[in-house]
């Protein structure tokens, strides 16, 4: 029996909305006994969490019409992607279905990451393909809208304390809300502007060498996506540029051709040093030279500063950019 949205609206708390999130009464007695997690971990998925991450999916694929076999293709792809990239025929021994073995592969899977593998290809093809094709959303009974899967998927991660969510078609690692609100996700929603692509792509692998350890990777990426976002800035300005200009070049360039207000004047020496300070230093001692006869051991800490350092200087040059054309 299906219940309207309205009805269920009724036996919802203030606190929810439409992803299907409810706030139950053993939830509100761990949290006034203070046992919701309030650290983030990043080695395990939780059996449970996993269950309602199948649940999400199959709710999002729906099922399909007597005359078309979109789901059905939907699931195929799925299992036979990860077939491919790992290298074996098979996921799971004797299947009945497609379906079947994705969901039990990513039940049983003891590699976190390879099960976070099957996570964001499924929430990828619900973001990219689903939300945008119109004979799949014609042709399919679903539960739930793209849009609320992956509003549902990144609670569930945080309801479990777990430290990822899927932001901008891929699974990203996050080790703060408060940063990752104010300074990520506005970075994310910035650089989905066709222009700056490619400093979207860069910021988007220093995310992901971050998220399986690459520090030095990571310090790197970063720095590519923050001179990428002052060579584009330079271009659609039409500041002259050369092409090997690094990162001090390309901000003496923008602090000349009065990117910042005027009024930043007495600032500009210190925004300078910030900015020459931080994001090239980190990648020029620790990711980008040769290393020596011991080689140089990136720490976490240090990755995670640059990556949100990156995150907040690209958001501000950015928006900088936006408010004085």
């Amino acid at each position: 029996m299906e219940f309207p949205d309205d009805n269920l609206s009724i036996i919802r708390s203030h606190k929810e909305d439409a992803m299907g999130v409810f706030d139950l009464f053993s939830k509100r007695q761990k949290r006034a006994r203070g046992e919701m997690p309030d650290v983030y971990v990043y080695d395990e998925l939780p059996q449970a969490l996993r269950v309602q991450i199948v649940h999400i999916i199959e709710d999002a694929f729906g099922t399909d019409h007597y005359d078309s076999s979109h789901a059905a293709d939907a699931y195929k792809f799925v299992n036979k992607t990860l077939c491919r990239e790992y290298g074996v025929f098979e996921l799971t021994k004797y299947p009945k279905s497609n379906q079947d073995s994705i969901f039990n592969f990513f039940l049983e899977e003891k590699n976190n990451e390879r099960a976070l593998d099957v996570v964001e290809l499924c929430f990828k093809f619900i973001f990219s393909v689903i939300a945008k094709n119109t004979r799949y959303l014609d042709r399919t009974d679903r539960n739930i809208s793209p849009n609320d899967a992956v509003s549902e998927l990144n609670e569930r991660f945080k309801e479990h304390g777990i430290g990822y969510q899927f932001e901008s078609n891929q699974i990203i690692r996050i080790d703060s809300d408060f940063v990752h609100a104010e300074a990520v996700k506005p970075t994310l929603a910035v650089l989905r502007d066709k222009k700056f692509a490619g400093t979207n792509d860069e910021f988007l692998s220093a995310h992901e060498h971050y998220r399986h350890g690459r520090y030095k990777e990571c310090l790197v990426d970063s720095l590519k996506a923050f001179e990428s976002t002052m060579k584009t800035i330079c271009e659609l300005r039409g500041w002259t540029t050369k092409a090997g200009d690094t990162a001090k070049n390309l901000i003496a360039i923008c602090i000349k051709e009065g990117l910042f207000p005027q009024y930043f004047e007495s600032q500009f020496s210190s925004v300078r040093s910030l900015l020459e300070s931080g994001i090239p230093t980190l990648r020029n001692k620790n990711g980008g030279h040769g290393q020596g006869a011991s080689p140089l051991v990136v720490p976490e800490y240090l990755a995670r500063y640059a990556l949100n350092l990156t995150a907040t200087t690209i958001l501000f040059m950015v928006e900088a950019h936006h408010s004085t054309k």
